[in-house]
C-alpha cells in the first residue's frame, strides 16, 4: 500500500487544482487570491459585471499579469500574442 501527499487547492468550496507539487499548489493558491482582489477592484470601480464573468476576467489577469504588466508599461498586445503563440507551438513539437 502507498502513501500519496497531494495538495489540493480550493476556492469557494470547490477543488480547483489537486497536484503533489506543494510549489505550484502555493503559486495557484496565491493566484486565485490575486484573482479575488482583481474582482473585488474591479466592481468596487462601479463595473458591473455578472459574477461569474467578473471571476473568469480576474482569474485570466492574474494567470497572465507578467503578459499584463507588460501592456501597461506599453508593449503592444499583438506582438505579446505572437509570442505566447510561439511558445504554445514550441511546447507542442518538444
Amino acid at each position: 500500500m502507498a502513501v500519496i501527499t497531494q495538495y489540493v487547492v480550493q476556492h469557494k468550496g470547490v477543488d480547483k487544482l489537486v497536484t503533489k507539487d506543494k510549489k505550484e499548489a502555493d503559486q495557484y493558491d496565491k493566484m486565485l487570491g490575486i484573482a479575488d482582489n482583481l474582482s473585488v477592484y474591479i466592481q468596487g470601480k462601479g463595473i458591473e459585471l455578472d459574477e461569474e464573468l467578473a471571476e473568469e476576467l480576474s482569474i485570466l489577469i492574474a494567470k497572465n499579469k507578467d503578459a499584463v504588466s507588460k501592456l501597461l508599461k506599453g508593449a503592444e498586445a499583438d506582438t505579446l500574442l505572437d509570442a505566447e503563440k510561439a511558445d504554445v507551438v514550441a511546447m507542442k513539437k518538444a
